[in-house]
């Protein structure tokens, strides 16, 4: 089990505000409602036995967001019992678009269109500054019985995330 010391993540070198407390590594992950490409209401019980990587994102709409999205989804298709899930405020037809664009058939997306309550039950919501109201960029590792097992907050939200520590954490899960 590995967590990265908590950190105050920036954008464009100015501290960003969240709202929440980010969940820490040992813990049972919180339950939460999202929307997926067919307008229907998914939880943490629709991949029950499954290993998750929580990709939690501003918007699929940038560079960074869909190269994480890219890299997850290469690597989720030689993981067993594993399903990345793409985590952002993008409607779900937006986030269906891009990923059947790029050929992303290895991760599920899913919107926080009628689940805002996620980014505070998770602490990734942004409380300021341009990007008030979307989450910052976040990984989060959950084993199959849900328990967190790695969780990274990305520091700069311009920046990828530590793919390597997340698909380790993977492969100890």
């Amino acid at each position: 089990m590995k967590t990265i010391p908590p950190i105050v993540p920036t954008l464009a070198g100015n501290p960003i505000k969240l709202y929440g407390e980010f969940p820490q590594v040992g813990q049972a992950a919180p339950d939460f409602s999202l929307v997926n490409a067919e307008l229907q209401n998914i939880t943490l019980a629709n991949f029950a036995g499954k290993r998750k990587v929580l990709n939690i994102v501003p918007s699929l709409d940038t560079p960074t967001c869909q190269a994480s999205a890219r890299h997850f989804n290469v690597a989720a298709s030689s993981l067993d019992n594993t399903v990345v899930i793409n985590i952002s405020a993008d409607l779900p037809f937006a986030m269906a678009r891009f990923c059947a664009s790029e050929g992303l058939s290895n991760v599920v997306n899913l919107s926080l269109m009628r689940g805002r309550d996620f980014m505070r039950n998770y602490g990734v919501k942004i409380a300021d500054g341009v990007l008030a109201g979307l989450t910052c960029r976040a990984v989060i590792v959950l084993d199959a019985h849900n328990k967190i097992r790695y969780t990274e907050l990305v520091a700069t939200i311009e920046q990828e995330p530590n793919y390597a520590a997340a698909l380790e954490a993977l492969q100890h899960c």
